[in-house]
């Protein structure tokens, strides 16, 4: 008899992990024009200036992630919005990873980084949660760095 806990039909649904509202990696460089902005709205909705938690694939995209907070840094004009992910790993020497403190997006208080590498393509019903607005001299400072490496406007 098989249990009802192995069911896969009774598996959580966790927001951004599959379907057509998974958050996926995009290619910064092949994803068309990109203007960024510092727009955040205590809404619910993801918008560019918050950190909100998404589920996120892990690099080598074997199907495999985690429940991750995420920058939105500007919309799509499909709807989706592209994001760069936060870690609190640290990365103080490390030029592909900018720093931003610490916020209540960490229950911890741990300082984050954010990692220019990894741009993601996060669609609003992908979302779980928004966390907070991250402090527009912080966002510009990510977004600067990401408009010098990706010629994003």
């Amino acid at each position: 008899m098989t249990s009802a806990i192995n069911d896969p039909q009774d598996a959580p649904v966790v927001p951004g992990r599959s379907g057509p509202s998974a958050t996926a990696q995009a290619h910064p460089r092949q994803v068309g024009p990109v203007r960024t902005e510092y727009a955040p709205d205590p809404d619910g909705e993801p918008d560019p200036g918050e950190i909100v938690w998404t589920w996120v694939p892990y690099e080598e995209n074997d199907g495999r992630g985690k429940d991750r907070p995420v920058l939105v840094v500007a919309r799509q004009a499909a709807g989706t919005l592209l994001a760069v992910q936060l870690t609190s790993k640290r990365h103080d020497a490390d030029r592909e990873w900018v720093p931003i403190g610490s916020g209540p997006w960490d229950a911890a208080g741990r300082e984050s980084w954010v990692d220019l590498d990894r741009v993601l393509r996060v669609h609003p019903r992908g979302m779980r949660r928004e966390a907070c607005a991250l402090d527009r001299p912080c966002f510009d400072r990510v977004v600067a760095r990401l408009r010098q490496r990706y010629g994003w406007t």
